[in-house]
């Protein structure tokens, strides 16, 4: 789960870790008041959307005056922005952030994350701050510096004091980087984060440190147990589709092809996808009904691929183990009978019960083609997408 930056710096402030002066607006008057109580001699309008890359994109506006503040937020306001993470649609900017503006001297990159690999989590530093840290790993390795803190010891000061020394760092910054760093360290376990990032972290010609932005991810698994996390979801910044799988429990992805895809099983549902690219298809949605189901759960599952309009064939694949077949296919025909499908639906069932659903589907009178194997149920989507 994503939050906003200005959530994320409101929790920053929670724990120690210094941002700068600024509020949340969502009107362009808003804008100008909170510009005017911040009472500097220039401010930043920043609009709030799940993505990075907002500066390139016309996301993030400096303004000398109050009058561009009301400007820049009148522009922003109530349109989509679109930046190199969100695709052709964009993201719907609802509210800003505006902040004052300080000089500053040099820019670094911080962040904190799980990394599977040692299974420990890690921080990540560089001197090479407001870049994609992707193309500075990728150009300039020698430039990262990770750093893995130990489950049973904690953060360490020495381990503080490395990447200060690495940033070249100073006297009090020193300091001021450790409390930033075990903030950083104490939130991340106190929310069961899964990725703390700060991309600017700032050295102000004051020699102060900032961060001047802030971007927290959660882990899904763990958003229950914090309901002051939950709270803070803007469901208008995540796919309508993909939200509304959540309330059934149903694990579904939005992909650009047009054959929608229902499996049971992560893993059957990744080798489905597979197949159906290897006979020439493309895949519009990842999405797993789990082991354990029901008439109603296969039902929303169907009639939310359904709902993508660029679905021009569906391919059901489902291995009866603990859910059995027979359940499915009464699923797929209430969702039939409830939605109106204009789209041919393959339907390859195999173990539980496999006899029984392929009799109900091949006897409900609908435009459904039963199949027992999984290569010719991929092949017959395909052509029939392809037909469409």
């Amino acid at each position: 789960m994503n939050i906003h930056e200005y959530q994320a710096k409101q929790l920053f402030r929670n724990y120690g870790i210094p941002v700068p002066d600024g509020q949340q607006a969502i009107t362009p008057e808003s804008a100008g008041q909170i510009a005017r109580q911040l009472d500097g001699d220039g401010w930043v309008v920043k609009a709030q959307v799940h993505a990075g890359g907002r500066g390139k994109a016309g996301g993030v506006k400096l303004a000398k005056s109050l009058a561009e503040v009301a400007e820049f937020s009148r522009q922003m306001l109530g349109t989509r922005l679109i930046t190199h993470q969100t695709g052709e649609e964009g993201l719907p900017v609802n509210t800003l952030l505006i902040e004052k503006t300080y000089p500053i001297k040099r820019e670094f990159y911080l962040s904190l994350l799980v990394d599977r690999g040692s299974e420990r989590i890690i921080f990540i530093a560089s001197a090479a701050g407001g870049m994609d840290i992707e193309t500075v790993a990728k150009e300039s390795p020698e430039q990262i510096l990770s750093l893995q803190v130990s489950p049973a010891a904690g953060l360490q000061a020495y381990q503080c004091r490395k990447i200060a020394y690495a940033l070249t760092l100073k006297g009090q910054q020193i300091k001021a980087l450790e409390k930033i760093m075990q903030g950083m360290y104490q939130l991340f376990l106190a929310k069961d984060a899964s990725q703390i990032e700060i991309n600017p972290l700032v050295e102000t010609q004051t020699g102060d440190l900032f961060a001047l932005d802030a971007k927290i991810n959660f882990d899904d698994n763990a958003v229950a147990a914090h309901p002051d996390i939950l709270a803070m979801k803007d469901a208008g910044q995540e796919d309508e589709k993909e939200n509304k799988a959540q309330q059934y429990g149903l694990n579904y992805i939005t992909l650009e092809g047009n054959i929608g895809c229902m499996v049971n099983g992560a893993g059957l549902a990744m080798a489905t996808m597979d197949l159906v690219k290897l006979k020439g298809g493309m895949p519009a949605n990842f999405l797993d009904v789990g082991g354990g189901t029901s008439i109603e759960k296969v039902s929303e599952a169907f009639k939310l691929i359904l709902s993508d309009h660029s679905v021009k064939a569906v391919l059901v694949n489902i291995f009866g183990g603990i859910v059995k077949c027979d359940i499915i296919a009464e699923g797929i025909l209430a969702a039939v009978q409830e939605v109106h499908v204009n789209v041919p639906v393959v339907v390859r069932l195999e173990g539980t019960n496999a006899e029984q659903g392929r009799a109900l589907l091949s006897n409900s009178g609908f435009n459904l083609f039963a199949a027992d194997d999984l290569a010719h149920a991929a092949e017959q989507v395909v052509a029939l997408a392809e037909a469409a």
